[in-house]
């Protein structure tokens, strides 16, 4: 029985849900009259159901494709506008005693060297993404209840919101780290993280037993209920995702959608985010193993189909990805990408970030912070530092409401563009300065109210003038 509001993951992530889903998608692939009625639906901006959104992922009627690509563009503008939320992954701890087939951190790899960092490493590590221009971190670790326990995970977020170097500041950090209890939630909660993240990897039982087969994370009921004990320990904000290629990524993409609905129906609160991942290279690891990987088109069309059946929610995407795919798919619906990330522990201001054999996976991006920046704006996007919700409450059901009516832009906007400017105050290269001040000022003028586009101008010349930190 498919029950979004039990707690059992077996209930609200109903295999048999999910395969009667694939079949009625696979019975009305071209059945024009139904997809037209269920995009008549979608274009109301209010979301799909899993049903509905993989009736669309399964439509092979090329009109109809061109429909959706459409209405996913126009949705994420709705919603988002141009801007695009930069962040970095910050790896604490490849230490992990799980047994996971497709991640070189699992324990019994001998090749890749083990290495956790001291409270003084992550002093310099953040000092290194600070110097990049960086405000926003997603902390990652290896699940080792000994060498990476919830203390040590604590005291490293005490110390990174600590350090305040010449104008950089980390404003928030997002935490991905292995399922836990509430107490850890509760923790978690109290030392002032963003968003908690944990990907499923895949939603199909079977093939998830297969993949974790020994180790704390080989309980796929525990780790797929994680989401709900961190909401009851107080976390309003969280992030799924699952790691395409693994399964068929049509199965993938219900239970994803089934888990949004779930976390909706039980909390009254949707994921803040969604990511999607694909596989990638990685020491001892060949993607090539792995016989579900999909096409750009497909993968396209993935995202597409994610922002119409959920508008309200943001997602992500990573430097596994290369620049053409990241251009590819902004528009249609990814709002918060990483830029010059490094997947290994003490990459940031080591000297082997680009070692194959020390990082989680291979990056595709391999591209500076400045570039990042500079390529969004030639692209018209409107690169955004802001973490400003987070720190004036709008989070959980607060900032869903004002996302579901379109107040949130009345915020966003104007932080983006505050940020922005900081960004390049501080940090950015002078081809980059020019570039972004020139598009502030042609952004400034489409803040709709004038109360607020006069603040921004005043801030604006304040940050100029050498003050921070401004929010809407």
């Amino acid at each position: 029985m498919y029950n979004p509001k039990s707690h059992v993951a077996t209930e609200f992530i109903s295999d048999d849900e999910i395969q009667e889903t694939l079949a009625y998608a696979e019975a009305n692939k071209e059945n024009g009259a139904l997809i037209d009625q269920i995009l008549k639906k979608a274009r109301l901006h209010k979301g799909l159901d899993h049903r509905e959104a993989s009736v669309l992922l399964a439509c092979t009627l090329p009109d109809r494709n061109e429909a959706i690509l459409g209405l996913a563009k126009g949705i994420k503008e709705a919603y988002y506008g141009s801007r695009i939320v930069m962040f970095a992954p910050l790896y604490l701890s490849n230490y992990c005693v799980n047994g996971c087939v497709y991640c070189p951190f699992h324990g019994q790899n001998k090749h890749i060297p083990r290495k956790k960092l001291t409270q003084a490493e992550i002093e310099r590590e953040v000092i290194a993404l600070q110097d990049m221009g960086h405000k926003r971190l997603a902390l990652e670790t290896g699940e080792d209840p000994i060498n990476c326990p919830i203390d040590y995970v604590l005291d490293s977020i005490h110390t990174i919101y600590s350090i305040k170097h010449k104008n950089g500041a980390i404003r928030r950090v997002n935490v991905n780290i292995a399922a836990t209890t509430v107490e850890n939630y509760q923790k978690l909660h109290d030392a002032g993280i963003g968003t908690y993240i944990l990907f499923q990897e895949t939603y199909h039982k079977e093939s998830y037993l297969e993949l974790h087969p020994w180790g704390p994370k080989h309980d796929y009921d525990y780790h797929t209920e994680s989401m709900d004990r961190a909401m009851t320990g107080g976390i309003d904000d969280v992030g799924i995702g699952v790691l395409f290629g693994l399964d068929k990524y049509r199965y993938e993409f219900a239970g994803l959608l089934m888990h949004a609905e779930h976390l909706e129906a039980a909390f009254g609160v949707g994921p803040h985010t969604i990511s999607v991942p694909r596989i990638r290279p990685a020491d001892d690891i060949d993607p090539e193993t792995f016989d579900n990987g999909i096409s750009e088109e497909i993968f396209e069309k993935i995202v597409a189909c994610i922002r119409i059946a959920v508008p309200y929610t943001g997602m992500i995407m990573s430097t596994r990805e290369s620049m053409a795919t990241r251009r590819n798919v902004l528009d249609l619906g990814i709002s918060q990408i990483s830029g010059a990330s490094c997947t290994s522990v003490g990459g940031y201001a080591g000297t082997d970030r680009d070692s194959l054999e020390s990082n989680q996976f291979d990056t595709s991006d391999k591209r500076t912070l400045d570039e990042v920046v500079h390529w969004l704006m030639d692209l018209g996007y409107i690169p955004s530092f802001c973490t400003a919700c987070y720190r004036a409450g709008r989070t959980g059901d607060r900032f869903m409401s004002l996302c579901k009516s379109g107040q949130i832009q009345n915020c966003c906007h104007p932080n983006a563009l505050m940020t922005l400017k900081e960004y390049l105050q501080d940090y950015a290269s002078p081809d980059t300065v020019q570039a972004g001040n020139r598009l502030i000022d042609e952004q400034i003028n489409d803040i709709p109210n004038d109360r607020i586009r006069e603040v921004v101008g005043k801030n604006l010349v304040a940050i100029a003038n050498g003050s921070r930190d401004f929010r809407i």
